[in-house]
């Protein structure tokens, strides 16, 4: 529990942090914050609270590709920006 509660944390704090910048280039940083720290806490913290299951293993695979394909979509969002402000 109290590591699914780290996680809900570190999410509320990028989120609120990511009210402060004005450009969205860099407010994108604090979505990387969120899937590569966040989301893993979460799922990680569900995973121990539910036991082994079914569930527990479709919590595990949707928390790997969000690790996996967080990063990507970050910097692909961040080309995107970076092309429309030209």
């Amino acid at each position: 529990m109290i590591v699914a509660l780290a996680g809900v944390l570190v999410v509320v704090a990028a989120a609120i942090a990511a009210l402060r910048p004005r450009k969205p280039l860099a407010r994108l940083h604090f979505l990387t914050v969120v899937t590569s720290l966040g989301a893993p806490l979460v799922g990680l913290g569900v995973i121990i609270a539910n036991g082994w299951s079914l569930t527990t293993a479709g919590v595990a695979l949707i928390t790997v590709l969000l690790v996996a394909t967080g990063p990507v979509l970050s910097a692909a969002s961040g080309r995107l920006i970076e092309r429309l402000d030209e």
